[in-house]
């Protein structure tokens, strides 16, 4: 592989995501999880490159440390020269020109499919090529959304063991409107450290919550969205991206409060609406009931932050 990130260069990124999440209140063991694996990668006595390109993911994991999750990261520097969690921990974001290097996808599509979408890396993309979000987006003839699902398909075969669809051990709807209330909840008790995003912050302000948290095997990312489509309609205190990592690897999901229907007033998964809507049915509340009537568990999810 020509031009392929060194093991150093490797260790390093693995070891200053380790400090920045230790930094940010994150759970000590994948601290040391990213301390240990960038430990290992430096002392390999051979370049990692050439262990990812004859034994794939497989090989990757079997280095001492180095699980699926953190394989899966090393692999993303090692294909596609970046990794989506340290780009977030250190508060930047790169989706559009990473978006604009797909085959079919222009500078305005790009634009629009971070915007609209709130997808950042390409393994989220494909999930929306796949799951109809980018197809509904509009303007996506049936044979430019084929050749961008192939031409994702080819550039991420290399580190992909499970299928875009049906991606293992998703998290359920509760799992994901309980970290969204941890996360509203610590930001409104100001119990969060704070970056400084690079986007749409000429100042530098470190003003951006963040919260790691785990639930079961999984392990949660969250931040409020810092997109131009939340800065322009006043969300940026209002709609949370919750990014996960866990059996099967990462996926990302927006929260949000309700504006129409049944669910109006209420704390949703975008795109999992009927799903939010049984398990408000399931916690005992009718359709139509003003949030300020149902139970403080219901409360909790429904209601934005102060």
């Amino acid at each position: 592989m020509n031009n392929a990130p060194t093991n150093l260069d490797i260790a390093d990124r693995l070891d200053e995501v380790g400090h920045l999440m230790g930094q940010q209140n994150g759970h000590r063991f994948r601290v040391r999880a990213y301390h240990r694996a960038a430990a290992t990668v430096r002392a390999l006595p051979r370049p990692i490159d050439e262990v990812f390109a004859e034994g794939g993911l497989e090989a990757l994991e079997a280095l001492p440390g180095v699980g699926e999750s953190l394989a899966r990261s090393i692999a993303q520097v090692l294909v596609m020269g970046r990794l989506p969690m340290l780009d977030r921990l250190r508060g930047e974001s790169r989706p559009i020109r990473l978006f604009r290097s797909v085959p079919g996808i222009g500078p305005v599509l790009a634009r629009r499919i971070h915007e609209e979408l709130g997808v950042e890396t390409l393994e989220e993309l494909e999930v929306a090529a796949h799951d109809g979000r980018l197809e509904r987006m509009g303007g996506i003839g049936v044979k430019r959304l084929t050749g961008i699902r192939d031409s994702l398909a080819h550039r991420l075969a290399r580190i992909r063991r499970f299928p875009p669809r049906g991606m293992t051990q998703e998290p359920d709807v509760a799992e994901l409107l309980d970290v969204d209330r941890e996360y509203r909840w610590k930001v409104g008790t100001d119990d969060l450290p704070r970056i400084s995003p690079r986007r749409f912050n000429p100042r530098g302000e470190a003003w951006l919550p963040i919260l790691h948290t785990r639930r079961a095997s999984r392990s949660y990312t969250v931040l409020w969205s810092n997109t131009a489509r939340a800065h322009e309609l006043g969300k940026t205190a209002g709609w949370a991206i919750l990014y996960v990592d866990g059996k099967g690897g990462e996926r990302q999901y927006t929260v949000i409060t309700s504006q129409f229907g049944p669910l109006r007033g209420r704390r949703i998964v975008r795109g999992r609406e009927r799903e939010c809507l049984a398990l408000y049915d399931a916690m005992g509340e009718t359709v139509g009931t003003p949030p300020s009537q149902v139970g403080a568990r219901a409360r909790d999810s429904a209601r934005e932050p102060l």
